[in-house]
């Protein structure tokens, strides 16, 4: 794995198959970070990031529990300072709140324990106010930028830091793609052990959820939780 700042990227080369990774999957799963699971096995995860609320949440909530499906919800401190009855039904739903930093800055310009650190516990604080419950030790570095470093510090604090397999251009809410091209993309590119990136303030997502979860399901895919890992 480089030294300094590494921005995390993927290239899918095979339909239905695992992407290949731009850093050492080795030293990754021994800093306690992870992008995918069992890749023998046709589980996947769904997670989401979320920087704030635009009305599609409750949609994508919705579909889960029809499906049964547990997510989990990577928050930043805006969100939870604007939507906590939103955060207290992820919990009461039995989804996971995951920490995706209290300011979502470019975390790959901090280069002190201490700072990094803030942002972490900073979250984990109005997280237990919102709800009186711990926060879950899943971290997410915002555009997946991190170093080494990082990924130590967030270990030695017992968290996870969790990329992701799969991921499409769902994140512009001014530029969303359609409905035909979100499914093709998800079902194409998922494969076994995906870990998957999707934004809740994605309008296509909002609208497809039932729909893509029944598609993968069609596949031949159940859903597994972080925790597993």
């Amino acid at each position: 794995m480089a030294a300094g700042a590494i921005n995390w990227g993927l290239s899918f080369q095979e339909e239905g198959k695992p992407p290949v990774i731009d850093v050492d999957s080795d030293k990754l799963k021994e800093l306690n970070g992870f992008y995918i699971g069992d890749s023998t096995k046709k589980k996947i995860y769904i997670t989401f990031d979320a920087g704030f609320e635009n009305g599609n949440t409750p949609k994508i909530l919705d579909a889960l529990k029809k499906h049964n499906v547990k997510a989990t919800f990577f928050l930043v401190g805006n969100y939870l300072e604007t939507c906590p009855d939103l955060v207290k039904r992820m919990e009461e739903e039995g989804h996971a709140v995951g920490n995706h930093t209290y300011h979502h800055r470019d975390m790959a310009e901090i280069t002190t324990e201490e700072v990094f650190l803030e942002e972490l516990q900073t979250l984990e604080e109005k997280y237990k106010e919102i709800t009186g419950k711990e926060l879950n030790k899943f971290y997410r570095p915002p555009q997946g930028k991190f170093s080494e470093d990082q990924l130590l510090w967030a270990k030695d604090c017992g968290y996870k830091t969790i990329f992701w397999s799969l991921a499409y251009v769902d994140w512009n809410k001014d530029d969303q793609p359609s409905k035909e091209e979100a499914m093709k993309k998800l079902t194409t590119r998922i494969h076994p052990g995906a870990i998957v990136l999707l934004h809740s303030t994605s309008d296509t997502n909002g609208n497809i959820m039932d729909d893509i979860l029944t598609a993968w399901e069609e596949m031949g895919y159940s859903f597994g939780t972080l925790d597993e890992l």
